[in-house]
């Protein structure tokens, strides 16, 4: 069943998203919004129902959602768990109790991960607020790589949509800082695995694969194409 995907024409909180539809073989529609347009208000307000994790309505238009739009009925997607939840890819949230507990785990840590970035790149004090991101990148990535451990993926030995989640935001930091995974081998072959599936690879070597900009035009990090 076709699906519209409804987010800003950047990366975002989209781009996991995208390789998560991607790598399920999920037919959709990705509908991207330039940031100042009315026009995001108006459709952006037809996707935003409930959400069936939590009974409340999605938080504003940062937020990537999900229309299912044959039945013209919207999917919240303010937690990736939603998506998978919603039977596109059944199992990706684990398999096991060792595998659901993991993911459960990683999910909220992983999200935290990613505002600690997003904050700065958003602050008029960036390139204040950059040096101190960067004097504490390598404990939060040590923690990662610990947890990671010698697995394949974050779970195990199966993917789930929390390796969709922590490969954006691992990127981001790569491409943030380009060393700051010299120092954590299992994270980097974790990234080429990821990169390395047939669907994603077919993916971001297509003309809709988008890298940047990461961030929308009111940031200061990666807010414009390149």
């Amino acid at each position: 069943m076709p699906v519209v995907l409804g987010y800003w024409d950047i990366r975002g909180l989209a781009h996991s998203i995208r390789l998560l539809l991607e790598y399920t073989g999920t037919a959709y529609e990705d509908k991207m919004y330039s940031c100042g347009e009315g026009e995001w208000c108006r459709q952006g307000a037809k996707l935003a129902l409930p959400s069936s994790l939590s009974g409340k309505r999605s938080e504003g238009p940062g937020t990537a959602r999900l229309c299912r739009s044959s039945a013209e009925t919207p999917l919240s997607l303010a937690r990736r768990k939603a998506l998978v939840r919603a039977g596109i890819w059944l199992g990706g949230c684990g398999e096991t109790e060792e595998e659901m507990l993991r993911v459960d785990m990683l999910e909220n840590q992983a999200m935290d991960f990613r505002m600690s970035l997003v904050m700065i790149c958003y602050n008029p004090d960036f390139e204040k607020l950059k040096s101190g991101y960067l004097e504490q990148l390598p404990g939060k990535l040590k923690l990662f790589s610990q947890f990671l451990g010698k697995r394949k993926w974050f779970a195990g030995e199966k993917i789930t949509f929390v390796d969709f989640v922590m490969y954006d935001i691992l990127d981001q930091n790569r491409m943030f800082e380009p060393k700051c995974l010299d120092q954590f081998q299992n994270l980097k072959d974790f990234l080429d695995r990821f990169e390395a599936l047939e669907k994603v690879a077919a993916y971001m070597s297509s003309s809709r694969f988008m890298k940047t900009p990461v961030n929308n035009r009111m940031a200061k990090w990666s807010n414009q194409k390149k």
